[in-house]
């Protein structure tokens, strides 16, 4: 038995072996794939993690290190299919972009965390992160919808234009951006001519200060650290919610040591 099938307990199989890394677990509006901690018992915290726009939930569960890690802290790991992007390959994700997507994925990412939680997660203990095209749904869910996780940590994708001018609630929101991107530059860019454009994750971050009610606007806290090559600002001090930015010396990808850092700072969340 390998060191990941050890960590999980899967759940019972279905005609689509939900709960196994191959498996998929069928909704109404599409599908996810899950897996259990061993050794835990439920309901357990979970991550849930939406894959990058040129990329699938089969792509995230190949990500052994991320299972492993979660299974050792006794987390699930939740990972949402995209939709549909004809006419290419790649799956997207419906995004607040000034255009119409086929489904409402706000409503798909609740819908795959309801049945995961009939199925051992503590709905009330979930992590909502994605990357890319999966992190700026990661931004819209977390504005229009902040019900729908305890937290949220997106990467390298921010709200596109137009960008809402507020959100419904206050939230906890863990941002991290690679100084060099340029998939995702953290101004944003433009597509079809100034139809579609990515927003500016500065612009993102001040609607988000005004609805945690985040004054004054400057961070409270301000960290270098030197040796890991990473910049901190963090609003802690709001009415509501608290928001951390990371950035770091790379391109269009995740930092490392990100899932380590993030868990550590949601159950910092889930203490208060």
């Amino acid at each position: 038995m390998t060191i990941v099938a050890t960590l999980f307990l899967t759940t019972p199989a279905t005609a689509q072996d939900c709960g196994t890394r191959e498996g998929t677990c069928p909704t109404e509006n599409g599908f996810y794939r899950l897996i259990l901690p061993e050794g835990v018992a439920a309901p357990v915290p979970a991550l849930v993690f939406l894959h990058g726009g040129s990329s699938t939930s089969a792509a995230v569960m190949k990500n052994g290190a991320m299972i492993r890690e979660l299974g050792t802290r006794g987390y699930a790991l939740i990972t949402p299919e995209g939709q549909e992007n004809p006419p290419r390959p790649r799956k997207n994700w419906g995004v607040f972009d000034n255009r119409t997507h086929p489904r409402d994925d706000i409503a798909f990412v609740k819908e795959a965390i309801a049945d995961a939680a009939r199925r051992g997660v503590d709905p009330g203990r979930v992590l909502l992160a994605g990357f890319s095209r999966g992190g700026s749904m990661v931004w819209d869910i977390a504005c229009r919808a902040p019900g729908t996780a305890r937290a949220y940590a997106p990467i390298a994708g921010a709200f596109w234009e137009p960008l809402p001018q507020s959100c419904a609630a206050p939230v906890d929101l863990f941002h991290s951006h690679g100084w060099t991107d340029r998939i995702v530059p953290i101004e944003g860019r433009s597509f079809r001519n100034g139809r579609v454009v990515q927003g500016d994750l500065f612009a993102g971050l001040a609607v988000l200060r005004r609805t945690n009610g985040c004054e004054p606007q400057m961070p409270d806290d301000r960290v270098i650290d030197h040796e890991a090559g990473l910049w901190f600002r963090r609003w802690t001090g709001c009415a509501g919610g608290r928001l951390d930015l990371l950035l770091h010396p790379g391109g269009h990808g995740t930092p490392k040591g990100w899932l380590t850092r993030v868990l550590d700072w949601f159950e910092a969340r889930l203490a208060k």
